[in-house]
């Protein structure tokens, strides 16, 4: 019963899509109206907020690390074992991708899987970044930075834990990460995808939120 309460918390905490409300706060477009559709930083970056973006980034991350940060602490009073643990990560990641507040239409959950890699070991989140971050700064392609760390990290998984119960919850998180990724996979094989840094026109904000 108490992995069940975790779990379902966990959930809803990933329903919280702050590209949603933080743009709803600040006066700027639904993110799901305009750019990709994605309800993520870098398509908030498109109006050319920076704050923004920077605050959805760091509350889909925050959510993430949140969630498995609780479960660990609170493991030893609500007897939640690691299969528990990982049950509450994968939870949160697949409340970010579907989120019951908001129609079930969610982001890709890059910074959310962060977050939760960083809360399970601060090694593997890191290890996932340093992968991250040097396939974009040599490629200039967040979406084939993010594929190939999703590649990565379940092999990171397997080296710090072994085959334990993190190991599915990472892998499966990592295959939704490479689903939610196909758009960016056919523009990268077609030489279409945006580079980081590249300029886009920033979207127009409406006076008010319909």
């Amino acid at each position: 019963m108490n992995t069940l309460i975790a779990v379902t918390v966990a959930y809803l905490i990933g329903s919280l899509s702050f590209a949603v409300i933080v743009s709803k706060l600040m006066g700027l477009p639904d993110p799901h109206s305009y750019g990709s559709g994605n309800p993520g930083a870098t398509n908030v970056l498109r109006t050319g907020k920076k704050l923004a973006a920077l605050l959805t980034l760091m509350g889909d991350a925050g959510k993430g690390w949140f969630a498995v940060w609780l479960a660990q602490r609170v493991a030893v009073d609500f007897v939640l074992t690691d299969a528990a643990i990982a049950g509450v990560a994968l939870a949160v990641f697949l409340g970010h991708l579907f989120p019951v507040f908001f129609r079930f239409e969610g982001g890709k959950g890059v910074a959310t899987a962060a977050g939760i890699l960083l809360a399970i070991n601060l090694w593997l989140g890191l290890a996932t970044l340093a992968t991250w971050l040097v396939i974009a700064v040599f490629f200039r392609y967040s979406s084939l930075a993010a594929l190939v760390a999703s590649i990565f990290a379940p092999f990171y998984t397997a080296y710090l834990y072994g085959f334990s119960a993190y190991l599915p919850a990472v892998f499966i998180m990592c295959i939704f990460l490479i689903w939610r990724h196909r758009e960016n996979i056919t523009k990268l094989i077609n030489g279409t995808e945006s580079k980081l840094g590249s300029k886009r026109p920033p979207v127009e904000a409406p006076s008010a939120i319909e």
